[in-house]
């Protein structure tokens, strides 16, 4: 196998200087699970752990391996390896910890495009969806909405339904499948492209897992059947994995998640809801909230009904969102900051009393 084959193309092979370091010493990280590692090279696969030195000056959770990463490694024995060092990132997708504030969560890195997968009778949220297409923009991944479980709702419904999508969401391409007749699938694998990478989003018992297995023609993730009492899909995929599919594109599916917290993602907001960012160029004062002033192109727009009320309420909430979580971070540094300064004052004062 060729790193090629793995994706290293384009983008992360100008990052890479293949000629300062050793092709067999390269490897792509395909399942991560609680700091254990499975890493892809050319000559195999190899279970993996972090030198003590990488865990040891990791700040942030930036600063460990994900699921997607090319890494740099040494051997430790036949089957297993161990990982020196992260290679360059062409993008990190990423959402706030669940849980914890001004904290991050990995999700994938190294990904070329995100298939961002909804179902269409009981799992549809299109505030959840400009949420994932925020993540994206602001990792510059480029987003495909995929609706899911078509043959489970009347074709008016999914016109309907597709619809709504193009007058909210501009430009951004969007399939409608289901993976018990096959419909679909021939569009999705016409615009999957050799050794490119693709990241499956989305919540818990939406199909994810369902269309990597059809696409890999075998049943390589765990899923489970929809239940029909409650309308909601039983997810069993507990960790992130990386695989290879027979037209030579890369994959990785995702755990469901529920909760898409915002990080410092005010350039993927921007992008989401590009015509709210082009009329806050008109508005009166350089720094208006668009809420409440006078003179707010904003606000205008959306008492007119060119803007839907729908999105500008969930623009608003996710910018407070950004904003808080920025905030977070910056409290934090300097909290640290000052920790910092009063441990060496702590330690200067100690040198001189012992002199």
């Amino acid at each position: 196998m060729e790193l090629a084959q793995l994706g290293f193309t384009g983008k992360i092979r100008k990052l890479v200087d293949l000629a300062a370091e050793d092709e067999s010493a390269i490897g792509r990280v395909v399942v991560e699970h609680k700091e254990r590692y499975v890493v892809q090279t050319t000559e195999g696969i190899f279970s993996a752990e972090i030198t003590g030195n990488l865990r040891f000056v990791a700040q942030s959770r930036r600063d460990f391996p994900a699921v997607g990463d090319w890494v740099k490694i040494a051997p430790m024995d036949a089957n297993s390896v161990v990982i020196l060092k992260i290679l360059p990132r062409t993008s990190v997708l990423e959402r706030q910890a669940v849980g914890q504030h001004g904290e991050t969560q990995l999700i994938a890195t190294n990904i070329d495009y995100a298939f961002l997968v909804q179902a269409t009778g009981h799992d549809f949220n299109l505030k959840r969806l400009e949420r994932y297409l925020t993540i994206c923009h602001a990792s510059h991944i480029k987003p495909i909405i995929i609706l899911t479980k078509i043959d489970l709702v009347e074709n008016k419904a999914i016109e309907q339904l597709i619809s709504q999508l193009n007058d909210r969401i501009k430009e951004i391409p969007i399939i409608a499948l289901s993976s018990e007749t096959g419909e679909g699938f021939d569009q999705l694998l016409e615009i999957m492209q050799p050794h490119q990478s693709y990241c499956f989003l989305g919540s818990s018992g939406v199909g994810k897992s369902t269309i990597v297995n059809r696409l890999n023609a075998q049943p390589t993730l765990k899923t489970s059947a929809i239940s029909y009492s409650t309308n909601k899909g039983r997810h069993t995929t507990s960790h992130r994995e990386l695989l290879l599919l027979p037209n030579q594109s890369i994959v990785i599916d995702t755990p469901g998640m529920r909760e898409v917290g915002m990080t410092d993602q005010a350039t993927g907001l921007e992008q989401t809801y590009d015509e709210i960012t082009d009329l806050a160029r008109n508005c009166r004062f350089n720094n208006c909230t668009h809420t409440h002033e006078q003179g707010c192109a904003v606000t205008e727009a959306v008492s007119e009904g060119s803007i839907s009320e729908e999105a500008y309420n969930n623009y608003l909430k996710l910018k407070r969102e950004q904003e808080h979580f920025s905030s977070t971070v910056r409290e934090k540094r300097q909290k640290g900051k000052a920790q910092d300064k009063l441990y060496k004052a702590i330690q200067t004062e100690r040198r001189k009393n012992k002199y």
